[in-house]
């Protein structure tokens, strides 16, 4: 082939190219529970010093099925099950990750956490503080959280604040399935010690991914859906049920812009502020309860840095006051609900709406 031909061919394949339809990008069907096993498998591929460890988190594949066949794929010395001792896993974590691995230690659930917080508090976010920035410890520490699935008082709390007001560790809270598999990954990289909570309400939600993974910053709220008239934030297990309010408000004129703060510490003030300085109105979704809740933080904060932007007081949607009940009915009236949700936007909008 002559020069002059090769150059038409390139021609006419660049603009063959060019007038193409755009292909639509390759797409998978999966659950959040799906998703978080895949950014645990492509964790443990990318960094041989990354390993999982935990109660039943190997042979039996996790409580939550989150690790299902991780053991068969990469081995007993990186699917590690352990014994029934939050305290000694959860430390032996941080050992392994002073002494340079990268461990993602997962506890079945917030309440079991409980057992472990002297480790996590005492010493995995103290310990760069402690030795002037000569020791970090980078781990994971993953948890089941929520309430909604009529396990009783004792496996339901939602304590993300408890976690979320102590320096030296990030708390993050997927919502969406882009971000259950896209949080893990830069939470491994991340020097510090990073909770990460699972709302257990969450697993079987399912939709459709981009096959190529994406990964998520792990230092912004996202605008789930924008509006004019009123703010509903909200994080994992409520996120449903605010964007749930948002359509029903529709019907009434009223347009609720939704955040989801997927990181709960540090906090985006920015992204919350600019939202308010947008609908000047402002509901709080929490499943914890209102009392020391991280609603009255997000409040305290929002009046500190916007309260000349506020056109209506704060209105904060939690939980009830009570250990949450088993029965079903009476679960679902200790908890926020979207109706709840929606009749606090008509509320705010209605002192000058």
């Amino acid at each position: 082939m002559s020069r002059r031909s090769a150059m038409t061919v390139a021609k006419d394949a660049a603009v063959e190219a060019m007038t193409a339809p755009a292909v639509a990008p390759a797409t998978v069907t999966t659950t959040f529970r799906e998703a978080l096993r895949e950014a645990h498998r492509e964790a443990l591929a990318r960094d041989p010093r990354v390993f999982l460890m935990g109660e039943d988190v190997g042979r039996y594949g996790g409580s939550f099925a989150v690790s299902l066949g991780l053991l068969e794929e990469f081995g007993e010395e990186r699917i590690r099950d352990t014994p029934l001792s939050e305290s000694a896993f959860t430390g032996a974590g941080i050992g392994a990750a002073l002494r340079g691995l990268r461990p993602i230690v997962e506890i079945m659930t917030v309440n079991f956490s409980l057992l472990a917080l002297d480790q996590i508090v005492n010493n995995a976010a103290t310990l760069r503080h402690m030795s002037g920035g000569q020791l970090s410890v980078p781990m994971v520490i993953r948890m089941t959280t929520g309430a909604g699935r009529q396990l009783a008082a004792q496996h339901s709390h939602s304590l993300e604040g408890w976690y979320a007001s102590i320096p030296g560790i990030r708390v993050i809270a997927p919502a969406t399935l882009e971000d259950a598999r896209g949080m893990l990954g830069p939470a491994v990289e991340d020097p510090d010690p990073v909770v990460l909570f699972e709302h257990g309400s969450l697993y079987n939600l399912s939709g459709t991914l981009p096959a190529e993974p994406v990964r998520v910053d792990i230092a912004s709220a996202a605008v789930r859906r924008a509006g004019t008239d009123v703010t509903v934030i909200a994080y994992a297990g409520g996120l449903g049920k605010a964007l749930a309010a948002a359509d029903l408000l529709v019907a009434e004129n009223i347009s609720a812009e939704v955040i989801d703060l997927r990181v709960l510490r540090p906090l985006d003030d920015a992204t919350i502020m600019g939202s308010v300085a947008r609908t000047h109105r402002v509901i709080i979704v929490d499943e914890a309860w209102r009392t020391g809740s991280l609603a009255g933080e997000i409040s305290a904060r929002i009046v500190e840095q916007a309260f000349y932007e506020l056109d209506a007081p704060i209105e904060r949607v939690c939980a009830a006051e009570v250990p949450v009940p088993y029965a079903h009915h009476l679960e679902e009236a200790a908890l926020p609900q979207a109706e709840g949700i929606a009749a606090a936007a008509r509320r705010v909008v209605g002192v000058h709406g």
